[in-house]
């Protein structure tokens, strides 16, 4: 089965794991090292940085 390539960027992945604390786990263990839970985080800040792009635009 193949695996599909995420919509986030490499630069924009690191930014967020670099914002929510997790970016020294992720340089020692790669990406598969986060714990699931710093994923959502992961996520829930990418919908947030995402919504308030969008809402910049429309003013």
């Amino acid at each position: 089965m193949s695996r599909k390539r995420g919509m986030m960027s490499d630069a924009l992945r690191e930014e967020i794991a670099k914002e929510i604390g997790i970016y020294d786990t992720v340089q020692q263990e790669g990406w598969g090292g986060i714990k699931s839970r710093d994923a959502g985080n992961m996520v829930k800040k990418a919908v947030e940085m995402a919504e308030q792009d969008l809402a910049k635009k429309h003013q």
